[in-house]
């Protein structure tokens, strides 16, 4: 009889949820009360694509800082301040939600951010990244609440393609 109970408590929070939204707000919508308007994601530069889903999670390739002039470039610690970076990487995740908005239509999907890899462009004595990948957290974290939290590395690197300056890459966790 226990588990008769068992089991019907959880079919009936089953269908308690089924057709509710995982969040009580809109995605959409908090992207528009942050002044953030996700148009075409941008085309992979080589022979890959923007994401690859494997069941519930989606894994995003690394995504460049595309702002209203093109793509935000220069290197930390020699011409672009942490402010700059913190800013760049707000705009890698604005191109992340993009891209991963283009891979399943709904924001309002995405269950969870697992795991963000930031790398910056960095001089050799800048050691600074993670204030500039927060950029990128506190974004997410905006948009998502707590969904948005993420365990993350923020690294730097001597060089990163085309001189942007900073490059993340991100899995997400989505509904069925």
């Amino acid at each position: 009889m226990k588990n008769y109970l068992a089991i019907l408590l959880l079919v009936s929070a089953a269908f308690s949820l089924f057709g509710q939204s995982l969040y009580d707000y809109d995605i959409d919508a908090r992207l528009t009360a942050l002044g953030i308007n996700l148009n075409e994601p941008s085309k992979p530069v080589g022979n890959y694509v923007n994401s690859v889903q494997t069941g519930n999670l989606i894994y995003m390739a690394g995504l460049g800082p595309l702002g209203p002039n093109g793509y935000i470039k220069g290197k930390l610690g020699q011409n672009l301040s942490i402010a700059e970076g913190y800013e760049a990487a707000r705009y890698a995740a604005i191109s992340q939600l993009t891209a991963l908005k283009a891979k399943i239509g709904d924001l309002n999907k995405v269950k969870r951010i697992i795991k963000v890899f930031g790398m910056v462009n960095s001089a050799p004595t800048f050691t600074q990244q993670p204030a500039v990948i927060n950029g990128f957290s506190d974004l997410m974290v905006e948009v998502f609440g707590d969904r948005g939290k993420h365990a993350r590395a923020a690294v730097g690197m001597v060089a990163l393609p085309m001189n942007i300056c900073v490059e993340i890459e991100m899995i997400v966790e989505v509904e069925p």
